[in-house]
């Protein structure tokens, strides 16, 4: 993993590792996949985890390694959840997520911030404790909300691209923020594309039970 981590190519003049440009890719490829509701989402997100990891802890971002870590096992979640969603017509099933399970959505993004940018700052595990933490939490969010089949994980994906952007910038993390751009593009499209399906997958429902 040191090879990966001390061998690299210059991306728009920004000296790249391997590592975090293969992870960043297969990262990247993930929003594609998930679009499409394949079960290679979860495989692949598998492969960005391991890479990314290394990225994030040699950059001293404590948070952003250990949700690697974390989405690791979600997307083991994931895959198994997703085997027993699938439909002949639309792929994995989606919905719309109910009142209750919004403000579940938000209040454990809330009170997981806080909680997270506490323990990094006083383990000092990362230079930028909340929007460390911050991204930490959404991610675990959003990737439980895509497991359950949830539209609104793409608006929490939004929001940490929205906090991600300007923290690699910061780290000096550049291509990995480029990519986090492309990612807030994908995201917009991803929620748009699932958002349809939802509403076609209900009112096929609604006709079913109708007749």
């Amino acid at each position: 993993m040191d090879f990966l981590l001390n061998h690299g190519l210059t991306v728009f003049g920004q000296w790249v590792s391997i590592a975090e440009l293969v992870g960043q890719l297969c990262a990247l490829a993930v929003v594609f996949l998930a679009q499409r509701r394949t079960l290679w989402t979860w495989p692949v997100q598998v492969g960005a985890t391991v890479l990314l990891f290394t990225v994030y802890l040699s950059a001293h971002l404590g948070g952003l390694a250990g949700r690697q870590v974390a989405i690791l096992a979600i997307s083991v979640y994931g895959w198994w959840a997703w085997t027993r969603r699938r439909d002949p017509v639309y792929g994995v099933v989606v919905r719309r997520g109910s009142t209750v399970e919004r403000f579940a959505l938000l209040g454990a993004f809330a009170a997981g911030t806080t909680v997270m940018a506490v323990v990094l700052d006083l383990l000092d595990a990362s230079w930028a404790p909340w929007p460390d933490a911050a991204i930490f939490i959404g991610t675990l969010v959003a990737f439980a909300a895509q497991g359950l089949g949830l539209v609104e994980f793409w608006l929490v994906w939004l929001l940490v691209d929205a906090i991600g952007v300007p923290l690699q910038i910061a780290s000096g993390l550049w291509f990995s923020a480029a990519v986090y751009l492309v990612f807030a593009v994908l995201v917009v499209h991803g929620w748009w594309n699932w958002n349809r399906t939802a509403e076609q997958v209900l009112a096929d429902r609604v006709t079913a039970a109708s007749s």
